[in-house]
């Protein structure tokens, strides 16, 4: 809950810092916010709440200058004044700062340069950079996160939780008044995110007002101090945190109440286990992490695999699909030995992988929705190298329809979709191949509880046809609620095997910090 005494001090604030109201935007005739007001007072975090497609992001990239509201479609106040920004370096220059979700670091550039990309580089008498004082100033921002990244190193080399401090050092170094935190702590271990909490509590101590959105409530209830929630484009409602709960905030967000949510409706039946598994691992390892996994997953049933950032989740399934080498172990396909030693290889054994990143590893982003939903099958939908549109606008509007994918059009890009519909999208993809196996790595991450939740029907759903599925998730509720059985990775190791029936967050927890 809010500490009494920063509510104190945010009620004792006369003005905010910035206020906007009656904002309101339209994308070629179609209406994404109306009429949607915010205030944001120094010194405090506001979260701002939503589903994805609620225009939580566009009513951000207003603020931020990306975008500007219609025509007499609102005002937007900075320290009392008017204002319109002209792009985003204009509202960077007069100190509103974005920490995107989507990490938007330039991976063959040092941390240095990313962190102060944007800002002038100290510079010798001839022109050349002072590189060593670049690494210090950047030094100096990390060693105010209580980061131990080394500065010189280059962001390729970087894990996505150490991109995303990256991210949030660059938005710190700019001095900002205004800070916009975009599901920050998505990809940090529970170790970096309580870093994050003392960094923003320094923040709110130095004045800064903080934008936090994110769909973890656990975290909207520990720092923030007030809320807005947007529905559908519409301002519902806002508030101190301490007047609201986890099940209002919900209701507000969604339109209806807090029902079936992290819950499979038709769980695996264990008796089917005298079934021929669909996939199995016979003492996997790969040159990194991975240490003589072995499993098996059987028809219709929904595995679970937990562990802590690093435990080797995401390298295992990698393995699995040939996107990564194995140095030992089989994998077996309805019992029988498969070599996989690429993707392709895995396709044509019936193993489809929905990847952590779906804009860096899952989508074409400058492709349309249709063009996403049958990538994998044009061969199909194509005859003397002519693809035969009319089947694949057939093909992709029955998907469409089955996964409730929600576009303008099947032809528009899917980058314009929220991040639930692109999720969506991808899963939709590998189901136009018929798979056997399907390997979820954080299907539901950066998506709206409603999402969430319609995410969760679908893959059950699969399952009840038969799919066999793997699913990696880092939101225990999400693995309990779901899973017919749950493994426990650590250090690259299987350490834990727990039936529906046995699996609680402390027992997960337990095998997840066992180590070997």
């Amino acid at each position: 809950m809010v500490v009494k005494e920063e509510v104190k001090q945010r009620t004792n604030l006369k003005h905010p810092v910035l206020n906007m109201q009656g904002i309101s935007k339209t994308f070629s005739r179609v209406t994404v916010l109306k009429n949607v007001k915010i205030e944001l007072y120094p010194g405090e975090v506001h979260a701002l709440m939503g589903e994805n497609g609620a225009g939580k992001s566009t009513f951000m990239k207003i603020l931020a200058g990306i975008h500007q509201p219609d025509q007499n479609g609102g005002e937007i106040f900075y320290k009392g004044q008017p204002v319109l920004w002209k792009d985003p370096i204009d509202a960077r220059n007069k100190g509103i700062s974005v920490i995107h979700q989507e990490l938007n670091l330039s991976p063959n550039l040092t941390i240095s340069e990313n962190i102060l990309m944007g800002t002038k580089f100290p510079r010798n008498s001839l022109g050349m950079v002072k590189w060593d004082e670049v690494h210090e100033r950047a030094q100096r921002v990390l060693d105010s996160m209580g980061s131990s990244l080394n500065p010189r190193q280059l962001v390729s080399t970087l894990s996505v939780a150490q991109q995303q401090m990256v991210e949030i050092a660059r938005a710190l170094s700019f001095k900002a008044e205004v800070l916009i935190m975009d599901e920050p702590t998505a990809s940090l271990t529970d170790k970096e995110i309580m870093k994050l909490f003392d960094i923003i509590h320094d923040l709110k101590k130095q004045g800064v007002a903080i934008v936090y959105i994110s769909h973890r409530m656990e975290e909207i209830f520990k720092i923030s101090n007030r809320y807005t929630v947007l529905r559908d484009g519409e301002w519902i409602a806002s508030g101190p945190i301490e007047e609201t709960d986890p099940d209002h905030l919900v209701k507000l967000m969604v339109g209806r109440d807090l029902k079936d949510l992290f819950n499979r409706t038709k769980a695996f039946n264990p008796l089917r286990k005298k079934d021929i598994p669909v996939l199995e691992l016979r003492n996997i390892s790969d040159k990194k992490v991975v240490k003589n996994v072995s499993f098996k997953v059987y028809p219709g049933e929904i595995v679970g695999l937990a562990g802590l950032v690093g435990a080797g989740r995401t390298e295992l399934v990698r393995a699995i699909f040939g996107a990564s080498n194995l140095t030992s172990g089989e994998i077996y396909v309805d019992d029988k030995l498969v070599k996989i030693n690429s993707p392709i290889d895995a396709i044509s054994n019936g193993i489809a992988h929905v990847p952590e990143s779906r804009k860096e590893q899952g989508l074409f982003l400058s492709m349309s929705v249709k063009e996403n939903i049958l990538m994998a099958e044009l061969k199909k939908h194509s005859k003397s190298g002519v693809v035969r549109w009319k089947d694949v606008n057939a093909t992709a509007d029955r998907y469409i329809k089955e996964l409730s994918i929600k576009i303008a059009s099947p032809d528009q890009p899917v980058s314009n979709l929220s991040g639930g519909n692109q999720q969506k999208a991808v899963i939709a993809r590998w189901l136009s191949i018929s798979p056997k196996v399907l390997l979820l790595d954080e299907p539901t991450r950066g998506v709206d509880i409603g999402a969430k939740t319609e995410i969760h029907k679908i893959i059950s759903k699969l399952a009840d046809e038969g799919l066999a599925v793997l699913m990696i998730s880092s939101e225990l509720p999400e693995v309990l609620g779901i899973s017919d059985r749950v493994l426990v990775m650590s250090e690259g190791r299987l350490t834990g095997e727990l039936s529906r029936k046995e699996a609680t967050q402390e027992k997960i927890m337990y095998f997840a910090t066992k180590g070997e």
